[in-house]
């Protein structure tokens, strides 16, 4: 059998031999050369083994001394210590100290050397200065009072299992690490405080390193390891932003490398199944270490949008989604489009939506369905905000909910390009919010207009349902005339948002405002009137001049409504008379026509407007020739 040198003597310039590793190592027996009397005994760890000498081995380590008592057979030359932990590498460092050889111990060492101190038994209790004193010296002195350096050795115990937890060497380090944390918080609080109020003059202060910079160094601990250190900083009182960083830090790192490039060539694959297993069970830990729910939580909300995606993804247990719902919900009215754009989890569905309706539904319910009288926010709400009255529109709450509804409308508009999304989703997330949600309906108006334009084939029923969900009264000018045109609408609608406009026209002309329809917009828009300037900016004669100007706009349109609806009728005349001359008998039709030019007109006599079938009079036809020049030119 060949033989493997780890390393060999030399003589230094003091005369005295030291050990120089070499650099090519084979798994067979090594030779260690340390003196002319052949080895008596050969230790075995995995595919390595050493030929050592009994002597030096028994006066430092109690385990080997023990083993060889006990052995039958007192001629016993071989040995097998494969459970030691670190290995092979870790007996070679402990036989060089049990030779008298001077090894150095470092950060990459000092948990290996110390768990196989403990497992060779290498104590005072043999000799003085041992193995296991040494290294707790180091420890001491070097690794627990810096964080830094106890991350990097905690990292290291890792596969040292489970001696390093016999010893209680993971526990010390984690609560050196929580302890050390928050001294610096506490010293970093205090400069921050001599810097902002000091006692004398501090020229020339330099800004201390940030006190998170070794939050990024955790990211090198396994999931266990990192749940027990945030753990024990949670406890010892560590800020929740602080916490917030480390986990957004040590998510971002951990997933990073479980991105699906391409999931449609690896989807439904073992791999495909392993990654999803991994990333759920990050983000199920990621979720259980979580500050404390709050409205004003530090846990920015793209971090949890990008969870709560990637639960989604990884099918993650639905009390860990809720959790994140909730939280997302809470903080809503700091979201942007990009948080709540969460893709659906469309898996063996090739006809699945594009987006995860459902979710959203329930995180908008949770933000309006908020306890106003929440104790916790009571305390923490300061005399100037209990100053409102939190049904203004000036107070936190209004404000929250309009930047809620501008968020939804913006949503709904998004989705609303997904031809598989169903009208039954999109009406439930349009009749969400409340009548005082919405200043101004011109957002969701323009979202309804692109679901009718994308589904074109909806039932009646559920577009009228879909387009009762538009507040008329709330329709600025430019809506309200693209609403007129816009042929996608129901007849109802664009002839109430007609009879509104009109109603808003009559009133300003009487001199007033409409407190009843257009008070709150008024107030909240005055940029809204035909100048560009307040109400109270404008003259008696430019207001007229401004409300006859609207007035002839108005009756151009209504001259327009007029010739479609004719257009329609005679269209239904030509399909009644070929439908009657290939049909005689069909009576049915007749009567429904009846019914339909009967419910026309008896929507233009409402509207003071001449009856369909009528002849329109010259200032119609002029109106009509008008605006005709106009568009032409």
């Amino acid at each position: 059998m060949g033989v493997v040198t780890v390393g060999e003597l030399k003589t230094s310039i003091s005369g005295k031999r030291s050990f120089r590793p070499s650099s090519t190592i084979r798994h067979a027996a090594t030779e260690w050369p340390i003196s002319d009397v052949s080895s008596d005994v050969t230790i075995e760890i995995g595919a390595s083994s050493f030929a050592l000498h009994k002597f030096p081995l028994v006066s430092r380590s109690g385990r080997i001394r023990r083993l060889l008592i006990e052995a039958k057979d007192a001629t016993i030359s071989r040995m097998n210590l494969s459970l030691i932990p670190g290995g092979p590498e870790a007996f070679e460092l402990a036989a060089k100290f049990c030779y008298g050889i001077n090894i150095e111990i470092t950060l990459s060492n000092v948990a290996m050397l110390r768990c196989a101190a403990h497992f060779l038994e290498m104590t005072e209790e043999f000799v003085q200065k041992n193995l296991e004193a040494r290294t707790e010296a180091y420890l001491k002195d070097t690794v627990l009072p810096n964080i830094s350096n106890s991350i990097s050795v905690l990292h290291r115990c890792e596969c040292l299992s489970p001696v390093s937890e016999e010893i209680n060497l993971v526990n010390r380090l984690i609560n050196a690490i929580a302890i050390n944390a928050c001294k610096e918080q506490l010293a970093s609080g205090l400069l921050k405080l001599d810097h902002n109020f000091p006692m004398k003059t501090m020229p020339n202060i330099e800004p201390e390193t940030p006190s998170d910079w070794w939050g990024k160094s955790l990211s090198v601990l396994n999931l266990e390891f990192f749940q027990r250190v945030l753990t024990a900083v949670k406890s010892k009182g560590l800020k929740q932003d602080m916490i917030s960083k480390i986990l957004i830090n040590y998510t971002h790192n951990s997933l990073q490398g479980l991105v699906i490039r391409d999931p449609h060539i690896v989807r439904g694959s073992l791999l495909d199944m392993e990654l999803q297993k991994k990333q759920r069970v990050i983000v199920e830990a990621m979720v259980s270490l979580l500050p404390t729910q709050s409205r004003r939580s530090s846990v920015p909300m793209a971090f949890l949008s990008s969870l709560l995606k990637t639960a989604i993804a990884s099918s993650a247990s639905t009390s860990c989604r809720s959790d994140l719902e909730r939280r997302i919900g809470l903080q809503l009215d700091q979201a942007i489009l990009e948080d709540i754009l969460i893709p659906a989890n469309s898996y063996g569905n090739n006809h699945g939506t594009m987006y995860d309706t459902e979710s959203i539904l329930r995180i908008f319910s949770i933000f309006l369905n908020l306890d106003e009288d929440d104790d916790e926010d009571n305390r923490m709400r300061d005399e100037s905000e209990m100053a409102y009255d939190f049904d203004s529109p000036g107070s936190p709450k209004q404000s929250s909910i309009l930047k809620v509804s501008k968020l939804l409308d913006t949503y709904l508009a998004e989705i609303a390009l997904d031809t598989n999304l169903l009208p039954s989703k999109f009406i439930a997330l349009a009749e969400l919010l409340p009548d005082h949600a919405r200043i101004i309906s011109d957002g969701l108006y323009r979202a309804v207009d692109i679901f009718l334009k994308v589904h074109p084939n909806i039932k009646d029923s559920e577009r009228y349902r879909l387009c009762k969900t538009i507040d008329c009264q709330k329709l600025s000018q430019e809506a309200c005339s693209h609403a007129a045109q816009n042929e996608r609408l129901p007849v109802q609608m664009a002839v109430q948002v007609l009879y509104f406009e009109q109603i808003r026209l009559r009133n300003a002309m009487n001199g007033g405002h409409n407190q009843f329809f257009f008070g709150t917009i008024n107030s909240q828009f005055p940029q809204r009137s035909s100048s560009g300037a307040g109400s109270g900016a404008i003259s008696p004669r430019d207001n007229y001049a401004s409300v006859r100007r609207e007035n002839r706009e108005l009756k151009l349109e209504v001259a327009r409504m007029r010739m479609r609806l004719t257009d329609l009728e005679k269209d239904h005349v030509s399909m009644k008379q070929e439908l009657v001359r290939s049909h005689p008998a069909n009576k049915i039709f007749k009567s429904f026509t009846k019914k339909l030019s009967k419910q026309l007109n008896s929507l233009f006599r409402i509207n003071n407007l001449k009856p369909i079938g009528s002849k329109p009079n010259a200032e119609s036809r002029f109106l009509f020739q008008r605006r005709r020049r106009h568009s032409i030119s």
